[in-house]
């Protein structure tokens, strides 16, 4: 089975809520509207701001915002923040793990054409395409009468 980690589940819920709010926002403003624990809340946005998806702004008025819109976040930029390169498995053409059989393996390399698969599909869909599968669709705004969001 293919399983991505709980902080990468983590990681979609808090730029989802990252992008209700313009300005910054805070790790314990977070955590107390979307049920996370605080602490695993900090560990994202940290996380998160090392790939590039947020940014921290420190001081009595810090905490971070995105650095995109949802709309320009692909699911796979997250997976790649949160739990590194998307593979299913670790002989891959440029992996950095190497595998103990890879000289004798006759499937060595045959696996590339399904991670890159993966990889495409996990590009194609956005962490706005999420959010609004996640809205009951008697409440969603019909694409052609919605109102662009303020960055």
């Amino acid at each position: 089975m293919l399983r991505l980690s709980k902080l990468t589940d983590y990681a979609v819920v808090v730029l989802v809520r990252l992008s209700h709010e313009t300005g910054v926002q805070t790790s314990p403003g977070i955590a107390a509207t979307t049920g996370i624990p605080e602490p695993t809340v900090a560990k994202v946005l940290k996380i998160l701001a090392a790939g590039g998806l947020v940014a921290s702004q420190r001081g009595a008025r810090g905490g971070y915002r995105l650095l995109r819109p949802l709309g320009a976040i692909p699911v796979s930029d997250v997976i790649a923040a949160v739990d590194g390169p998307i593979a299913l498995t670790a002989c891959v053409e440029g992996s950095a793990v190497e595998c103990e059989s890879q000289c004798l393996c006759p499937m060595r390399g045959r696996w590339d054409p399904v991670n890159e698969a993966i990889q495409q599909a996990l590009s194609t869909i956005t962490l706005a395409d999420m959010h609004e599968a996640s809205i009951p669709r008697a409440f969603r705004i019909p694409t052609s009468t919605a109102v662009p969001a303020a960055e």
